[in-house]
């Protein structure tokens, strides 16, 4: 099972880089274990001297490590060859719904992957077809990265609000987990108003709107920047789904 999965994931990303990479492009390498294969790819039609005079940016040093292996330029946002922004990004998502809106974040690097997703002409997103779902937070909880002073008051507004919080513990550590950048994430569910009926969020209310409490830096919606999505499904297709808020 976890190899048909894999192929899927392989499927979807290759097709992502050779629909929509270009030789020249300012690049951002989206983190997780979909994403991954685009990022091979990146690097194999470089090597093959198909893809010329690429400038990426890593979303996670996870990310950094694989373009070190596969020897593809990386550079910082703030770096002269990026400054100006992204033409792509090439991403995973844990679900995505009918709009192409998105949840991110189950690896934990979704506010440098939302600034690259936000900061890119293109966006491209690569999934199988697991990852659909008809209504956002219906299966997979929201990631809220918290600065750690913040974290007793951001939960008591969180909870007033109708969410059931749960503070992300590390696997292989004890006490929680911690990003990158030193804060912690939240995973949150919405089971009632004012978000939504339900389980049944309103995607772009709700990623509004947690950004606005205090000691909050960044969730894992995405409805901003719609992307193209690439769908591997199980009967061995690539489906390309444009959102609703793209012109044809």
């Amino acid at each position: 099972m976890e190899q048909d999965s894999n192929r899927l994931k392989e499927a979807a990303g290759i097709t992502a880089v050779d629909d929509m990479v270009k030789s020249g492009m300012k690049l951002g390498l989206g983190t997780g274990s979909t994403a991954i294969y685009a990022v091979r790819r990146v690097g194999e039609l470089l090597t093959q001297g198909v893809l010329r005079d690429i400038c990426a940016f890593a979303t996670s040093i996870q990310t950094e490590i694989e373009c070190e292996k596969l020897r593809i330029p990386f550079y910082t946002l703030n770096s002269r060859e990026l400054s100006s922004g992204l033409d792509l990004t090439i991403d995973g998502a844990d679900e995505i719904d009918p709009d192409n809106y998105l949840i991110k974040g189950g690896g934990g690097a979704h506010l440098i992957e939302k600034i690259a997703a936000y900061a890119s002409v293109k966006y491209a997103i690569v999934v199988d077809e697991s990852k659909l779902t008809d209504h956002l937070g219906s299966g997979f909880p929201i990631p809220v990265e918290v600065l750690p002073a913040a974290r007793a008051q951001v939960i008591r507004v969180l909870e007033k609000i109708g969410a059931t919080v749960i503070l992300r513990e590390a696997i292989r550590k004890a006490g929680p987990v911690i990003t990158e950048h030193g804060n912690i994430i939240l995973d949150i569910r919405f089971e009632t108003e004012p978000y939504g009926f339900g389980k049944h969020i309103d995607p772009s209310l709700m990623e509004a709107e947690l950004n606005l409490i205090p000691g909050v830096v960044e969730n894992g919606i995405f409805t901003q920047k719609p992307p193209v999505v690439y769908i591997a499904r199980s009967n061995g297709t690539i489906e390309t789904r444009l959102s609703r808020h793209l012109s044809p």
